[in-house]
């Protein structure tokens, strides 16, 4: 029961960050980038937080690189 429970208050958790994100526009703005995702997932996570003043947002994110190694060739037998 207390799983169910967790689970339950998570969600809610979560809900209320998306509400929020939407009140703040997000969802509308035409760029598509890392640091919109960032903003738009961070204030889903923060979820009621947003509504104690926290304001989360990403001005720059840099994404990792593939890596610049030679081909590697996996063989199976």
């Amino acid at each position: 029961m207390g799983r169910g429970l967790i689970g339950t208050l998570v969600l809610i958790w979560l809900l209320i960050g998306v509400f929020a994100a939407w009140q703040r526009d997000y969802f509308d703005s035409g760029s598509a980038n890392c640091a919109t995702a960032g903003t738009i997932a961070l204030t889903v996570v923060a979820g009621p937080l947003n509504y104690g003043g926290v304001n989360p947002k990403v001005t720059d994110c840099k994404l990792p690189e593939p890596s610049s190694m030679g081909s590697m060739e996996m063989r199976v037998s």
